[in-house]
């Protein structure tokens, strides 16, 4: 039967409702409220551009995000990034518990590892009821995060101390950085959305409204950041909520909107392990990545994220620039071969240009440019491959 659209929409928007996300935002604060704005949309248009023909990719295809690199890098080359795919999840996972426990810890002062524990096993008993038995707890769940962010932003733009239009004395963060960080969020969705679209209903509409709901929830998310620490000051989420006004209802968006985002991915680390071990088990897998990540949030340091953002950008846009110009437009299709050694040397070429971009300040950030350049070198490569065949 398929997923509804609202079905994968309400994914979504509980994706974007995360203290990752407005963390990230809290970043743009020296640009100033108009310049920050206008670095956030930009990277989110662009982000979600290319969120859109991933996930259109999978609902297409009715394969999950790893499972369509295949049409490109073959089976080897798709194992690879498969397991890129898991540990970057494993990653987030951690970082998603970490920055969710020491919020929580800042409003409710007990342990931080106290809430570490307390999230993780939220988000495994997530795991176990499953994305299909989920619906009606998820709505619960959105309902009141939305009630209360409602709420924080309302605070912070509505208040006697509203943020109007802050500008900034000094900005300590270029604009072409900040539109980086801003599409970068929605850049490190693009090895998970197949995983939810590949079981819509109906295609098109389902990844248009799941593109159109991120992009809105996450744009909100990034702006509440901003605006918070233009406001209070400060980049430290409790403190924000805090400032805001914001005791117990606080805790209640901290700890929800962790659990919600990072359930995805958890359980995304489950089916793309299932892409390199067939017979791997979707929900024990997610639950071991949940237990890890835990004791990764528990254990080890993870306070800036943006390293890590960009690691993520270098490995997966000129992966799936690739995979958009040869599903497209090419109509390169290496499922059956073992690897196809053409798209992961351009693969290589792509992640050494991000790097490089990396080292100057371009205003449309450096992932725009690294695709277009690695999408028309695709096209330039297989264009020589069927000359050469038919020659």
């Amino acid at each position: 039967m398929g997923t509804s659209v609202f079905s994968n929409s309400l994914i979504w928007f509980g994706a974007g409702i995360s203290i990752a996300e407005i963390l990230t935002g809290s970043y743009f604060a020296p640009l100033g409220f108009s310049k920050g704005i206008a670095a956030i949309l930009i990277g989110h248009a662009i982000g979600c551009a290319l969120f859109f023909f991933t996930g259109y990719i999978g609902a297409l295809s009715k394969k999950s995000s790893m499972e369509t690199t295949r049409i490109s890098f073959g089976k080897i080359g798709g194992s690879f990034f498969a397991l890129l795919n898991v540990l970057q999840l494993v990653g987030w996972t951690g970082i998603m518990i970490y920055d969710g426990s020491l919020a929580a810890n800042g409003i409710a002062n007990s342990s931080s590892w106290i809430w570490a524990l307390v999230i993780g096993a939220l988000i495994v008993l997530w795991i176990l009821i499953g994305i299909t038995n989920i619906g009606k707890l998820n709505l619960f769940a959105m309902t009141a995060l939305f009630v209360l962010t409602l709420v924080l932003c309302k605070v912070i733009f509505f208040g006697k101390n509203a943020v109007v239009a802050i500008e900034s004395a000094g900005e300590s963060l270029s604009f072409g950085a900040a539109v980086e960080l801003a599409v970068a969020m929605p850049l490190s969705w693009l090895p998970l959305i197949s995983d939810y679209t590949k079981d819509s209903a109906k295609p098109f509409a389902a990844t248009l409204a799941s593109t159109l709901t991120y992009f809105a929830v996450s744009c909100w998310m990034y702006i509440i950041g901003m605006g918070a620490a233009l406001l209070t000051g400060t980049s430290d989420i409790a403190q924000i909520m805090l400032k805001a006004g914001l005791g117990i209802p606080a805790l209640v968006i901290i700890v929800l909107s962790t659990v919600t985002t990072t359930f995805l991915d958890a359980f995304s680390a489950g089916i793309s392990f299932r892409a390199i071990f067939k017979n791997a088990n979707t929900k024990i897998v997610g639950v071991i990545v949940a237990l890890v990540g835990t004791l990764a949030a528990v254990f080890y340091p993870m306070d800036n994220i943006t390293d890590f953002l960009y690691l993520i950008g270098s490995v997966f846009a000129p992966m799936t620039a690739i995979l958009i110009a040869d599903f497209f437009v090419t109509k390169n299709e290496s499922s059956k071969k073992r690897i196809d050694f053409v798209r992961i040397a351009l693969w290589l070429v792509g992640f050494i240009l991000y790097r490089i971009l990396m080292k100057y300040d371009i205003p449309c950030g450096n992932t725009l440019p690294d695709m277009a350049i690695t999408f028309v070198l695709t096209l330039i490569a297989s264009g020589i491959q069927k000359k050469l065949l038919k020659g």
